[in-house]
């Protein structure tokens, strides 16, 4: 465990599992207190105690980010606590059923904008301001390759994606003079659980996954994580609008 982040506070929304799990093991490895918010308050808990046990900093907030009062909750139950937000990794994200354009229901389309890219903009509206107050911060976002390609399952999750990354560089130009960075991640196939849950129902479907992957073979969440505490971190202090594909050549394809 080193202290590059020591005293500062970090957010991971979506943190219990997958890539926001790995994420926060990560930031409380550099010595940061880590905020996990989830829905689930099982493993949530798991989390922050596994973080604990492990010798950092870890504790777990309730909050769907995809409605606005519990992510100002959130925000404020941060700062009561700990008096500033340094780092907020956008992470969380849920949605309805994919298919083809005709057929994708109104409330399936709802469902995936709030909750892949609504959610988003809910948690930057109220990290800003408290990053503000410090006069500096660093956000990262969770988008997708599907963010930066067309996606013929699901349009509305890639139509989401893609907004991340709009919202990610607008975002970022607009308070790039004011201490704040924001860049986004573009992750490829990653084994967190929807992905083992593919594999589960069916273990063929991984030879497809890995034609898009020429690397040869899934990503670790581990693998994101490091990505998006160097982006945090004063390493990457020239670096912000950036949208960094973390995909095993994916898209070089």
């Amino acid at each position: 465990m080193s202290d590059e982040m020591k005293g500062k506070v970090a957010l991971i929304t979506g943190g219990s599992s997958g890539i926001g799990k790995a994420a926060a093991f990560a930031f409380a490895n550099e010595g940061a207190q880590v905020v996990i918010a989830s829905r689930s308050e099982d493993t949530g808990e798991k989390a922050a105690s596994d973080i604990r046990q492990s010798g950092g900093n870890a504790k777990w907030i309730r909050a769907d980010v995809t409605q606005e009062d519990q992510v100002k909750t959130l925000v404020t139950l941060i700062l009561e606590e700990y008096g500033r937000l340094d780092y907020a990794f956008n992470n969380a994200g849920s949605g309805g059923k994919g298919g083809w354009t005709t057929e994708i229901e109104e409330e399936d389309w709802d469902k995936t904008i709030s909750g892949f890219l609504k959610s988003v903009w809910l948690c930057m509206k109220h990290e800003l301001p408290a990053m503000l107050d410090n006069g500096q911060g660093s956000i990262v976002n969770n988008s997708s390759v599907d963010g930066k390609r067309g996606f013929r399952w699901d349009p509305v999750y890639s139509a989401a994606k893609h907004g991340v990354i709009g919202l990610t560089k607008s975002s970022a130009l607009q308070y790039a003079q004011q201490g704040i960075r924001i860049n986004a991640i573009c992750p490829g196939w990653i084994i967190t659980p929807p992905v083992e849950k593919i594999l589960e129902h069916n273990p063929e479907a991984g030879n497809g996954m890995l034609l898009h992957q020429p690397i040869g073979r899934f990503g670790k969440p581990e693998e994101v994580a490091q990505a998006v505490v160097w982006l945090c971190s004063d390493k990457s202090s020239l670096i912000t609008g950036t949208v960094l594909p973390i995909d095993g050549g994916y898209l070089a394809i």
